[in-house]
């Protein structure tokens, strides 16, 4: 948008001494001609921008003028760039990079290297090791939609891997447990609903526009719940997996039993999600009590046995 252009190229110009009218439009992806128009706006509302031209020539501010940067303390610009460039590595756009030009234009230059100690002191990586390479396009993808509001198309697969076609209406994204969500309003099941955007293929952006309803923010705090749903089960489990079961446990529900063992009391629901967890940890993990899970974790391992024998 023009006007988020335009306080970029201001925050910009307090930032630097100079800087040419190339650079601007390179960094904007604009023509050199909408540059010289929007200096010309920028004029006109009264922040006086000079001109120079030849070799190191370029715009700038007039050195008389003077805007109040100590808006924000130096812990609040460290915090406000940490967030934003820790969101800009995942979902690009002009929206982050304008807003980023615009934080670090503040940043007063006798305090810029203690800004960039304390937003180098904690990195945010929300980019997976490896995974769906769809999640960046398509989070790129539904930021515009929620930006336009228009609808969104995609094949969705939902438990026990039925696929289902859904147009939906994007109201927010949402990033849980080092996953993305679309929450939106299905067509499909005239109701909101939370999808992962793992599990969405061939997503497509309509055309079609949608009047907003009132929204309804999904659930994501299910800390009561679970407090009243989970239970604690006992498993010995070999220390070579300690690390992985220490995502689900805390340190102090770790009791040794000999030199390279330990008794957990580990969180569980009598759900698919937790049994597969215990699986997923093998011939290193072993469910004590109580004694109907480990007869049903007996059961399915038995049958993934037979599974193998019969190829």
């Amino acid at each position: 948008m023009k006007i988020d252009r335009l306080v970029s190229i201001i925050m910009i110009l307090l930032d630097k001494e100079r800087i040419s009218a190339q650079a601007l439009a390179d960094m904007f992806e604009v023509s050199l001609r909408t540059i010289y128009r929007d200096i010309d706006t920028i004029n006109m509302a009264g922040i006086p921008i000079r001109s120079t031209s030849g070799v190191g020539g370029g715009f700038e501010i007039m050195q008389q003028y003077k805007i109040d940067k100590k808006v924000f303390s130096t812990a609040d610009l460290s915090a406000l760039l940490m967030g934003l460039s820790s969101l800009s590595g995942m979902i690009r756009g002009d929206e982050l990079a304008h807003a980023l030009a615009k934080v670090k234009s503040f940043v007063p230059a006798d305090s810029a290297k203690d800004v960039e100690l304390k937003v180098n002191q904690i990195r945010i990586d929300l980019s997976p090791w490896r995974g769906n390479s769809n999640i960046q396009p398509y989070l790129e993808m539904i930021q515009t939609a929620l930006q336009e509001n228009k609808l969104l198309t995609f094949e969705y697969i939902a438990h026990h891997g039925n696929r289902t076609v859904r147009t939906v209406e994007p109201y927010q994204l949402v990033l849980k447990n080092s996953h993305w969500y679309l929450q939106g309003y299905c067509h499909h099941r005239n109701d909101f609903r939370l999808f992962r955007l793992s599990r969405m293929s061939k997503l497509q952006m309509e055309e079609e526009i949608f009047t907003p309803r009132d929204f309804q923010k999904p659930q994501l705090d299910f800390d009561d719940i679970w407090e009243t749903m989970h239970t604690k089960i006992k498993i010995r489990i070999h220390k070579s997996v300690m690390d992985r079961v220490l995502d689900f446990s805390s340190y102090e529900d770790f009791s040794p039993d000999g030199e390279e063992h330990y008794i957990v009391d580990f969180p569980f629901l009598e759900n698919e999600y937790h049994y597969d967890i215990l699986l997923s940890f093998g011939n290193k993990c072993e469910c004590l009590e109580p004694l109907h899970i480990r007869t049903e974790m007996k059961r399915r391992i038995h049958d993934i046995a037979v599974l193998y024998e019969n190829k």
